[in-house]
């Protein structure tokens, strides 16, 4: 039975994925306002999205070596380890622009660029990472629990329709 719930965690994200991919019907212009809205997004937000996941990550990377590697090993660990979040996650942006052209129109996509040049929209930028950090910050200590929970109760469905570990 663990195998099917195994199974069926794998079902589910590699689905996810698919069901983001809708047929690509964004006009010539949403595009060109998607790429203008996902240069200002990807400015310095990436770098706040890596110190943010480096701040949240890390510690734990680095109780891991414990006393196992000297100072300048952990240096070298830690500026890899940011270079190599930063380079995923400026991977995943490229592929930002033909997402939001297929979620916005054309005009949808200004809007939310009038939206991001605001003063209010500019901090938005500026401090949503921080914020998602923060919520990230109050989550992680509930994943262990809800996961625990979540496999209870996908557990009991599949007993309860007679499938046995």
């Amino acid at each position: 039975m663990t195998r099917l719930l195994a199974m069926a965690m794998l079902v589910c994200c590699l689905a996810m994925p698919g069901a983001a991919r809708a047929q690509d019907t964004s006009s010539p212009e949403a595009l060109a306002a998607a790429r203008e809205l996902s240069a200002i997004m990807t400015g310095n937000t990436m770098t706040e999205m890596t110190a943010a996941l480096t701040a949240q990550i890390w510690p734990s990377i680095e109780r891991a070596f414990g006393s196992k590697v000297d100072a300048a090993t952990m240096m070298e660990l830690r500026a890899e380890f940011e270079k190599t979040v930063g380079a995923l996650a400026s991977d995943v942006m490229k592929d930002a622009p033909a997402v939001y052209a297929r979620h916005f129109t054309a005009q949808e996509l200004k809007d939310i660029l009038a939206f991001y040049k605001s003063p209010t929209g500019a901090k938005a930028l500026r401090e949503m990472p921080k914020v998602l950090a923060d919520v990230g910050v109050q989550m992680a200590p509930r994943m262990q629990a809800f996961q625990s929970d979540l496999n209870a109760r996908l557990r009991a469905i599949l007993q309860k329709h007679g499938y046995k570990d």
